[in-house]
């Protein structure tokens, strides 16, 4: 009397491949979040830029951002003040697509501090400050009295190098560089991915051979 051939048992997967392939899996989870995420507007230049050093108080400042700036009521804040605290702003500051419009008033002498804020074309406010300077005007000299007195012809005198007149000095404006995403996160992702792909292939052929030499077995 021949035995019945005993039922082919179902392969299962070994519990430290599945443990693998669930680490592998939580640690890709845990890497998607951390990927960059896409930066905010942000400050490109200004007028006149921080540090210059100007003749005069200019009429305004002008700041351009790499996006559209929100018009929403009071998002926009622009604070200019000379060195003694004194407001040197003349009304509010006025927003048109990218640029933002500050103009000023007032005599100033000193360090000028600039102050702003405003909110980003995705809701996010962002803000930041400089300063620039505007020397001191000399002192206007007092009329005197002057009397006439017979001079002699006036001689030829070496004459000099004509002196260079004092030129504002423009310097780029402070612009927070946003530093090019790290490809790591990605590169890990993708070798987590792979890793996965390669367990997960090998232990589908394993079954498959093992069915095959199983059912090789049964039909002997």
């Amino acid at each position: 009397m021949t035995s019945s051939p005993t039922p082919h048992r179902r392969a299962r997967l070994p519990r430290w491949t599945a443990a693998l392939a669930a680490g592998l899996l939580a640690a890709a989870a845990l890497l998607v979040p951390a990927l960059p995420a896409a930066a905010h507007d942000e400050l490109v230049s200004t007028d006149p830029s921080a540090d210059a050093v100007l003749d005069a108080l200019p009429a305004q400042i002008t700041f351009t951002f790499s996006a559209d700036v929100l018009t929403d009521a009071g998002a926009t804040v622009v604070e200019v003040k000379d060195a003694s605290g004194a407001s040197l702003a003349d009304g509010a500051p006025e927003v048109s697509g990218t640029t933002v419009t500050q103009s000023l008033a007032g005599a100033a002498s000193g360090a000028v501090s600039v102050v702003w804020r405003v909110v980003s074309s995705d809701g996010h406010p962002i803000s930041g400050d400089f300063a620039f300077t505007v020397p001191a005007a000399a002192p206007t000299p007092s009329a005197t009295p002057t009397t006439t007195t017979p001079t002699a012809s006036p001689t030829p005198s070496a004459t000099s190098a004509p002196s260079a007149d004092p030129t504002s000095s423009a310097t780029a404006a402070p612009v927070d560089e946003a530093s090019a995403p790290s490809p790591l996160p990605w590169i890990l992702l993708a070798v987590i991915l792979v890793i996965v792909a390669g367990v997960l292939v090998y232990v589908f052929a394993s079954r498959s051979g093992r069915k095959t030499a199983g059912g090789g077995t049964a039909g002997r």
